[in-house]
């Protein structure tokens, strides 16, 4: 029986309306955050425990990716209890702990919400099956027969993201629709009880305190009238821009004005955050119009190679975007679904998000410091995955017997690889889990490399020259510095070719992304750079650094 328990009241010391607009947002992916209980799974208490160190690293929220009730086909992305906390996890009681504690620390809590499948294991699918075609819950879910002379073939021709079609058939011979896992049944949004039921999720969370949602695949719970074929379209690329009827139909809207009004009903400032893989950025723009949601992931800067005139064009073009519609732009350079860029720009540009090889190491890091230098002067809000603050590459190596993402196991899906960047990060000590658990050399539910006892936090807190320090002192002037992170547009410097200069008040921010040297006037007086500065008048090789003018 699931317990309501008082909501807890958001932060409110230094916080102003619209607080989204610049925050920085740091992801916690819950089983690769902290272990509490040392069975080698992260945990809410883990988290509870290490909020502290998120305060002093200088972020102003916390996005939670799934912790519900779940079977983990899909690392928690298939739902059986919108309203219950996985054991694994944790209880209720562990998730209200959790965000009272983060408000008491001035911290805001985000929730991930995967409102376009559930698991098959949630009641609603359970009884669906059980009661057969033609049952009336069937219809809050995409049952179909199927084509061919004995309905042996699917309803149409959509393809899963993780590989093999988006159909699965029953042991009564209807079909149903999942453009994920087996395990993931779409739910059918045109149905009044699907969006009640949601409704009454939102309301849930926002009665126990949660400051906000991260929509997974937002652009997804629409699909086009009488579902038709696609032909011969590449249909795996979730970060492809192809026109799909599965994908960034017209009807979501109406669906998040519903829950913007729910979402302003409530005292402080609650969001709502788009997981929305669309063509364009105007597309995306969509989805944050002012009645709809507040925030919505920009994807298209983070596959943007490390390039100063591609970077130029995609920032140039996300602020463009969102300017007519009054809302901030977003910047993302790593997630638990992509490379870390550390590992991304290690590689030749082109390769893509997901990557088998760790390249070169020294080189990626050196460029991914450069590359939040540059992501944290830019006008709106900013995310912040787990471990990237320490630096930490893709684990490529993973033996094939750890693995666990779904698509790893289904043939011509998506890469497969998501897994080397959800290893659980290192906290201290020398030898595995690093800190992770409570116990030296117990378990963690994916293996960390030898060479992660460098990489904790323990080793590089008070080290002046480590990734994590250079992201508290980047942190912290951009909190004091009104300047960064405010507004809408950046004003471009003169800047010789591969350079990006861009001013920000009195600040100015200097980004060389070629391999040599290259010379340019001092621009003031240094507040931070991503690695040592050669001497005056040049920019050292991929590297960053912010001026006071």
């Amino acid at each position: 029986m699931t317990q309501h328990l008082a909501a807890p009241a958001a932060p409110t010391t230094g916080t102003h309306t619209g607080w989204w607009r610049d925050a920085v947002i740091y992801q916690v992916y819950p089983r690769s955050f902290a272990d509490s209980n040392g069975d080698g799974m992260g945990d809410l208490e883990g988290v509870r425990t290490r909020l502290p160190y998120l305060k002093e690293l200088g972020v102003d929220a916390v996005w939670l990716s799934p912790f519900y009730a779940s079977p983990q086909a899909d690392a928690g992305y298939d739902v059986a209890d919108y309203r219950a906390i996985d054991p694994m996890f944790g209880t209720l009681h562990d998730a209200d702990a959790l965000i009272r504690e983060a408000h008491a620390l001035g911290l805001r809590i985000i929730v991930d919400l995967v409102p376009n499948h559930c698991s098959d294991q949630h009641e609603w699918f359970k009884q669906a099956l059980r009661e057969g075609p033609g049952s009336r819950l069937r219809e809050r879910f995409h049952f179909r027969p199927g084509k061919g002379e004995n309905g042996e073939l699917p309803p149409n021709d959509w393809e899963s993201i993780f590989g093999g079609p988006a159909w699965t058939r029953t042991a009564d011979g209807e079909w149903y629709l999942h453009l994920f896992a087996p395990e993931q049944p779409d739910f059918n949004w045109e149905h009044p009880a699907v969006q009640d039921e949601f409704r009454s999720i939102l309301r849930f969370w926002l009665d126990l305190g949660a400051d906000g949602f991260r929509v997974d695949v937002a652009h997804g719970l629409v699909k086009a009238p009488g579902l038709p074929d696609i032909g011969g379209k590449d249909q795996l690329k979730l970060l492809g821009n192809d026109v799909m009827p599965f994908f960034d139909q017209d009807g979501v809207h109406e669906i998040y004005r519903s829950w913007r009004r729910i979402l302003d009903e409530y005292e402080g400032d609650r969001v709502l955050v788009a997981e929305a893989w669309t063509p364009t950025v105007e597309r995306t723009a969509r989805y944050v119009r002012p009645d709809e949601m507040h925030q919505a992931f920009n994807f298209q800067y983070l596959t943007t190679d490390w390039d100063a005139a591609a970077l130029r064009e995609v920032i140039d073009g996300s602020l463009a975007a969102m300017r007519p519609v009054g809302a901030p732009t977003t910047w993302v350079l790593s997630n638990h679904d992509v490379t870390r860029h550390a590992t991304r720009f290690a590689n030749p540009a082109g390769l893509g998000t997901q990557l088998r090889e760790q390249g070169d190491r020294e080189l990626g890091l050196r460029r991914a410091r450069a590359a939040t230098l540059l992501m944290l002067s830019l006008p709106g809000s900013a995310y912040v995955y787990q471990g990237e603050e320490l630096g930490l590459p893709d684990v490529t190596d993973l033996p094939d017997e750890v693995r666990q993402d779904p698509s790893f196991f289904r043939a011509a899906g998506q890469d497969g690889f998501r897994d080397g960047c959800r290893v659980p990060i290192p906290w201290s000590g020398t030898e595995a889990p690093y800190g992770f658990g409570p116990v030296a050399g117990g378990p963690s539910w994916l293996p960390q490399p030898d060479s992660w006892a460098g990489l904790s936090v323990e080793a590089q807190s008070g080290d002046p020259e480590s990734t994590l320090e250079l992201y508290r002192a980047a942190l912290k002037l951009r909190r004091s510095h009104a300047d960064l992170g405010a507004g809408e547009e950046v004003e471009w410097l003169e800047a010789p070719e591969g350079v990006l200069a861009l001013r920000r008040g009195s600040l100015v921010c200097t980004v060389n992304t070629t391999g040599e040297a290259v010379p340019y006037p001092v621009a003031g007086t240094p507040l931070l750079a991503s690695g040592p500065l050669a001497g005056a008048g040049e920019l050292p090789a991929d590297s960053a650094v912010w001026w006071q003018l």
